[in-house]
């Protein structure tokens, strides 16, 4: 049986029927709720720590990632004056008794955030059980048994009266817990941008055509040869900075480009308003499109073919999927 979304296409519905029934068939975010992570963090850890966040419930992908900030900033080479190790700062007694092999490449590297993030997120899950019994905030409880030990916890009932540890608790709480900003994608924002991608269907394809402003001639050359200099069209990645534009989100011009200035997800945990990436690596990315649900993109797909619907394995090299964020990451 065909989704809602697929039906909607079928019958030539606006993409805000689209993405009305995707939300609706899949509880997503209702509308105007932002998307993602509060706490800024580099592109290349976010599918890591969103995923590693959800281990117990006393952890969330924004303490999680409040944690790393404050531990290390994000450095996978960080060092301690005192031996802490990697993104997490794991002692190397309590990372080989706790390290994960999180990759599953046979190895448990304190070094490698693929197995350090997973590691932490671990370790804090199995402390706050270690801490359970003690009165108070259990997420409190938990980070100060992370910086001065479980011992220390139970021994003081709580959060235990050592500056360092108190100060500690404070900044990662606040930093989790900091609103968002603008920081993150809206489901309205989202919703603007498949309209707006969807009112362009039929356009010329031009190479290198196309702006934050709206169609416009191209350039030459395509690898190929195809010229879009005579052209009034769009690109690839000339839609998309179109579509985002308009919903108050700027992209940059190419497709590589804004692969790298976007959050990546989970091909299996796509949204509508994904961008959907094609190449063999980050720098050899050629093709983007926007995610429409069930399958489907809308693109600009190449010389001689019009802005359109097309399935997503319509290409058969998929690299991943990303969501576009307001502002570009600064600690990249």
């Amino acid at each position: 049986m065909k989704s809602a979304a697929v039906a909607a296409i079928g019958a030539g519905a606006t993409a805000a029927v689209i993405v009305a029934a995707l939300v609706q068939a899949a509880g997503d975010t209702p509308a105007g709720q932002a998307l993602g992570l509060a706490v800024s963090v580099p592109s290349n850890y976010r599918r890591l720590i969103e995923d590693a966040g959800r281990t117990c419930p006393e952890v969330s992908p924004n303490l999680l990632a409040a944690l790393l900030k404050t531990e290390s900033e994000f450095n996978p080479k960080a060092t301690s004056p005192v031996g802490a190790q990697g993104i997490a700062q794991f002692m190397p007694s309590t990372w080989e008794s706790s390290g994960i092999d999180g990759n599953g490449d046979g190895r448990r590297d304190v070094w490698d955030p693929e197995d350090a993030i997973p590691s932490a997120a671990k370790y804090l899950c199995g402390i706050a059980e270690e801490v359970k019994s003690v009165p108070g905030d259990r997420q409190s409880n938990m980070l100060a048994a992370y910086n001065a030990g479980s011992g220390a916890v139970l021994k003081y009932g709580g959060v235990p009266p050592y500056k360092e540890t108190q100060g500690y608790v404070r900044s990662i709480t606040a930093l989790a817990n900091q609103p968002s900003g603008g920081t993150t994608v809206t489901a309205d924002q989202i919703a603007t941008a498949i309209n707006t991608a969807e009112s362009q269907i039929g356009m010329p394809y031009s190479w290198g055509g196309g702006d934050e402003k709206g169609p416009g001639t191209g350039s030459c050359c395509s690898p190929n040869g195809f010229s879009g200099a005579d052209i009034v069209g769009f690109d690839c990645s000339g839609l998309m900075l179109y579509a985002y534009a308009k919903a108050g989100i700027i992209l940059p011009r190419t497709a590589a480009a804004q692969y790298s200035a976007s959050e990546p997800v989970n091909p299996g945990g796509m949204r509508p308003g994904d961008l959907v990436f094609f190449g063999s690596s980050p720098e050899s990315i050629h093709h983007v499109g926007i995610y429409v649900g069930s399958g489907y993109m809308i693109e600009a797909p190449r010389p001689g073919v019009a802005v359109r619907f097309a399935r997503v394995d319509s290409m058969s090299d998929l690299y991943g999927a990303a969501r576009p964020i307001p502002q570009q990451n600064k600690e990249i």
